[in-house]
């Protein structure tokens, strides 16, 4: 293999390489537990055979699987695009058909009592992140019995909080709640600021003595106890990062299919491409030795003073930044000095 052709393949395996460590999923988890969520309520009532038959007709729909996955209704590649990704009527699966049982329109929903004015609210972090939460509630006139629709939510978060602090597992903020009366719903919004990923629940609750809707079951929150002996049922990561979030179903929401090219017309805009980037590549690796013979050595940096720290981009705990950076730098500095090489006697050959 020609020593061009080396630095190619080694400038090529870095960009597969960044691509690959780039495109990992991510690992956050949780649910939010005050007020409890649609998903974590009917964890706790068990997802084998749970009391309710809200939580009965979610399971029927869903599977047990999902409610022991219950920390994980979310998209991978969220980025803020929430409305854009969601439709409506699928607000509380996240359009996540794993999750579909979480979308009956019923006005049963095991339901967290609420009143207006001040609000400790509690969040499940299994693999906490840093990020921002959102909380919605529903509009006057909220009709549980039909399909969540964007428009059933205020327009405005009431609640608006980024990295909170965690005490026990759980984040927990404060926030005003306000006026309403009956049944109504608490829409979350967890965007993790060190991912495009995000995790959004739905909460059932009622103000006042009537619900709206007739009598309904309360909500409770798994406890810790119920959290850890469904672990290992569980088919995501529990309080740290896996390798098993593809079978969750909740991966990356794909943008529409453009057409793909025929197989001529990419072969022949590959082979252009690869000719011009070869030929740019020669020029300015040329410059770059006449420049060096010719200019004065520059001084080289000075190095870090010993245990001195090194800012790193943040990554709110996940360990692929530095080593997407290191493996990439590294990789790419190897095919750059090959080329280089080359380059230098391929010149000195011709000059003797």
């Amino acid at each position: 293999m020609s020593s061009r052709r080396t630095a190619a393949v080694l400038t090529a395996s870095a960009a597969v390489a960044l691509a690959g460590l780039a495109g990992a999923p991510a690992h956050a988890h949780g649910s939010m537990t005050d007020p409890v969520s649609r998903v974590a309520a009917c964890y706790a009532e068990g997802p084998e055979s749970p009391s309710s038959a809200a939580c009965r007709a979610a399971v029927a729909a869903s599977g047990p699987q999902a409610f022991y996955d219950w920390n994980a209704v979310n998209i991978a590649n969220a980025a803020g695009q929430h409305r854009a990704l969601i439709p409506d009527g699928k607000l509380c699966s996240a359009g996540n058909d794993k999750y579909r049982g979480l979308d009956l329109a019923r006005a049963d929903w095991p339901a967290s009592r609420m009143t207006a004015g001040e609000h400790t609210f509690r969040y499940k972090g299994t693999a906490p992140h840093r990020g921002t939460f959102a909380l919605y509630v529903t509009k006057d006139g909220y009709d549980p019995s039909k399909p969540l629709t964007w428009a059933d939510l205020e327009a405005e978060p009431f609640v608006t909080v980024t990295d909170p602090e965690m005490r026990d597992g759980d984040y927990v903020f404060r926030g005003t709640v306000p006026e309403k009366s009956g049944r109504h719903l608490v829409y979350s919004v967890w965007q993790r600021s060190d991912s495009p990923e995000a995790f959004y629940t739905c909460s059932d609750v009622v103000f006042g003595a009537e619900d709206g809707g007739g009598a309904a079951p309360s909500a409770s929150a798994p406890t810790d106890t119920q959290i850890e002996e469904g672990a290992d049922e569980s088919s995501v990561e529990h309080g740290g990062h896996g390798d098993d979030d593809a079978s969750t179903g909740a991966g990356v929401t794909a943008a529409p299919e453009t057409p793909a090219p025929s197989a001529e017309a990419t072969e022949t805009a590959e082979t252009a491409e690869a000719t011009e980037q070869a030929g740019a590549e020669e020029t300015a690796v040329e410059e770059t030795a006449a420049a060096e013979e010719t200019a004065p050595a520059s001084a080289a940096p000075a190095p870090a003073p010993a245990g001195g720290a090194v800012e790193l981009a943040e990554t709110g705990g996940d360990g692929a930044t530095p080593y997407l950076a290191l493996v990439g730098a590294g990789v790419l500095a190897a095919g750059a000095a090959v080329l280089f090489a080359a380059t230098r006697r391929s010149r000195r050959t011709r000059r003797g």
